[in-house]
């Protein structure tokens, strides 16, 4: 039997697995991915990360901190996550003058001792690198080995740092189990809970999670309810007093319709919630509300007349630049208009 192509396969060819798709990122996409990545974790605060990156960054790509340093500059706790993107497994010889630069610094007082320094590599570390991770006496001895030819002159451009005097006094009581490394897929598997991990991977929306439509007094007081009874009224004699005369009244099918379709928008809602930005279901319903405003603005007969004529108008709009292109429905944009009414940016009768 032939394969079944999509249009996605057509547009955007294969897809590449995120674990795969890291080591075609720049070294700048890579340190914003981890950056993105501690964000996901519960160790810390969103808004105590920081990327530094860059020339200059004294060997810290992503700093997340542990305690403020506002309240205590010169001895707060903090973490260091170093971010490499090779073409290959990183190489002790690749690494020296990165694990020299945290003593180095840290010696001279720029910032304290790093409470666990982690090193990232998009392609993970070689075999070599990964015995003194294990063993971190033999990376401190084979360090100091290697200061002369691979740290010394590669630490700062503006100095020769030589191991020696007080700098090599702190060398020999550094602690080097603060050094660890931390595999890619680690990093891939925890990102996918951020609203970014579609952007940087693609792959599509995942089925929506069906949202069960609740009795209707947890609706009752909301506006959308309270217009649409507003709306049946408009078009009868007989007055609809409270919510629960809709039913066995004309109205009732459409009233059912309507909470029908203002959830499903609602699953709309979060399904972009959990997988992207909530910004992006705005946007959506910001091309609901262009594409109905003006209907919405003509002259109807009565408030009914107005609902079911602006929810055909929002069920004909064609949204071709929203993510939620492939993923939303006749019913989500019609359940948009009950949301925007919501909003107080509509109405089907005017508030008194």
């Amino acid at each position: 039997m032939a394969e079944y192509i999509t249009s996605q396969q057509v547009s955007i060819g294969k897809l590449i697995e995120p674990i795969h798709r890291i080591k075609l990122m720049s070294p700048d996409e890579w340190e914003i991915l981890v950056e993105e990545w501690l964000e996901t974790t519960t160790k810390y605060d969103s808004n105590k990360i920081e990327r530094l990156g860059g020339s200059g960054d004294m060997g810290i790509d992503v700093i997340a901190f542990i305690t403020n340093p506002i309240e205590n500059p010169t001895n707060y706790e903090w973490d260091c996550y170093q971010c490499k993107r090779y073409d290959k497994p990183l190489s002790p010889s690749s690494i020296w003058v990165e694990f020299a630069k945290i003593i180095y610094y840290s010696f001279i007082k720029e910032y304290p001792m790093p409470q666990k320094y982690y090193l990232i590599g998009t392609n993970d570390i070689g075999t070599s690198l990964k015995k003194y991770f294990i063993d971190t006496g033999k990376l401190k001895d084979e360090l100091k080995k290697q200061w002369k030819a691979k740290c010394e002159k590669e630490i700062t451009k503006t100095t020769t740092v030589v191991l020696e005097g007080e700098l090599l006094e702190y060398f020999n009581k550094f602690n080097f189990s603060i050094f660890e490394k931390i595999n890619p897929k680690t990093i891939v598997e925890g990102h996918r809970t951020h609203p970014n991990h579609l952007l940087r991977f693609g792959g599509g929306l995942p089925s929506r999670i069906s949202i069960e439509i609740p009795p209707i007094k947890t609706d009752k007081k909301l506006r959308y309810v309270e217009q649409l009874v507003k709306a049946y009224n408009s078009d009868t004699t007989d007055t609809i007093e409270e919510v629960e005369h809709i039913e066995d009244s004309k109205y009732e099918r459409h009233f059912k319709d309507s909470r029908k379709s203002f959830y499903k928008a609602e699953e709309l809602r979060s399904l972009t919630r959990d997988n992207l930005t909530e910004q992006v279901f705005e946007n959506f319903k910001d091309d609901v509300y262009d594409g109905i405003i003006n209907k919405s603005e003509e002259d109807f007969t009565n408030g009914y007349k107005k609902v079911t004529e602006v929810e055909n108008e929002a069920s004909k709009i064609i949204i071709d630049s929203n993510p939620l292109t492939e993923a939303c429905r006749p019913a989500d944009k019609k359940g948009v208009c009950h949301h925007l009414i919501n909003d107080d940016k509509l109405s089907w009768i005017e508030d008194e």
